[in-house]
């Protein structure tokens, strides 16, 4: 009976050890677990805040959307007035001419005609010069429409060297 108790002892010692190991491997992997779901609470709070910022970019996104389309309809606007303007001055002209007749002047005294058309032309420079100023018109229409090659800021001066800032 010594030798039956005694072959039970051996075997439930090597299952002891062997169960030890076991909980060893456990308890190594609880560990790792726990460090896991650690970084992973880590990574949810960054990708949070990451959110927050895409809705706020967002949001950014849609007010510039609408100032870029008001500014779309104010270019469009001032186009039509700069079109306009020769036309319209001298349709004004014409009515004050109407409406008061002008007394007999010398002709050294009297405005040339090209002085008027002159001035008609400056002014079209400034409205365009305008425009292109408040609405960033293409160098092209500004170029057309001053008769003169449109100056180029920093950022959108072609060339290797040209940086967007942000």
């Amino acid at each position: 009976m010594d030798a039956v108790l005694m072959l039970l002892l051996v075997a439930a010692v090597g299952y002891g050890i062997k169960l030890e190991r076991k909980l060893a491997a456990l308890r190594t992997g609880q560990i790792a677990f726990a460090q896991a779901v650690t970084e992973l609470n880590a990574a949810a709070g960054r990708a949070e805040a990451a959110l927050a910022n895409l809705r706020a970019s967002g949001q950014e996104t849609d007010l510039l959307h609408d100032r870029i389309i008001k500014a779309r309809e104010v270019k469009q606007q001032l186009e039509v007035l700069i079109a306009r303007a020769p036309t319209a001055t001298s349709r004004s002209r014409e009515e004050e001419a109407v409406a008061r007749p002008e007394p007999v002047r010398s002709a050294a005294i009297a405005p040339s005609p090209a002085a008027l058309v002159n001035d008609d032309d400056e002014r079209a420079r400034r409205m365009a010069a305008l425009a292109e100023r408040i609405q960033g018109m293409t160098p092209t229409v500004a170029s057309a429409a001053t008769g003169r090659p449109a100056r180029q800021c920093r950022r959108h001066r072609p060339g290797p060297d040209r940086r967007r800032l942000r």
